[in-house]
């Protein structure tokens, strides 16, 4: 399938996984995520820990290397990209990406 790069960031936990964008935009919205969603956020923190567990990836606005996102990304082993600084504004719910956590890029895929 072609894809195109959307999006750059801080790669913070490595891997290359696809799926859907979930935007969550705080805590209350978990309940929106489906196993195997990506997670967009503007950042985590705890109480985003049920979204967290369905996703496959994590996508945030701000953050670095230690921000909550990339710690417990890489405790769970999922690819994360934090700092992208617009991840929330351009990707939309249900579009299907690609997450380089080893390379901090995002892709669209496209059908």
């Amino acid at each position: 399938m072609p894809k195109k790069i959307v999006l750059k960031g801080i790669p913070a936990s490595t891997g290359i996984v696809k799926g859907k964008v979930k935007l969550v935009l705080n805590p209350f919205e978990s309940s929106k995520m489906k196993e195997g969603n990506i997670l967009v956020s503007e950042m985590t923190n705890p109480l985003y820990i049920p979204a967290i567990s369905k996703a496959k990836g994590i996508i945030t606005d701000a953050g670095g290397l230690l921000c909550h996102a990339a710690i417990i990304a890489r405790e769970l082993n999922i690819p994360c990209i934090v700092g992208t600084k617009e991840a929330t504004r351009i990707l939309k719910d249900d579009k299907e990406i690609e997450v380089d956590g080893t390379n901090g890029i995002i892709y669209e895929i496209y059908e």
